[in-house]
């Protein structure tokens, strides 16, 4: 049995950053909430905005290794 460690670290690199890219995101989701919540006018809007578009970009990601996972989506 031959294990190609060099592939495993780049998917162990890759699976780093993009988790920790997901985790950022949404955290900035959740900033921009807590500034909807906090602002009046245009500024509460931008926040829900931001928030809505950090979230969809978290749940396209979880859809996507989903897709990835599942063998009968492909």
């Amino acid at each position: 049995m031959h294990v190609d460690w060099s592939a495993l670290g780049r998917v162990a690199t890759v699976s780093l950053g993009v988790t920790v890219a997901v985790v950022v995101v949404f955290t900035f989701g959740v900033l921009g909430l807590s500034r909807a919540e906090d602002a009046e006018g245009g500024a509460g809007t931008a926040g829900r905005a931001q928030a809505g578009l950090c979230f969809l970009a978290c749940a396209a990601v979880v859809a996507y290794g989903i897709y990835l996972i599942v063998p009968q989506f492909h």
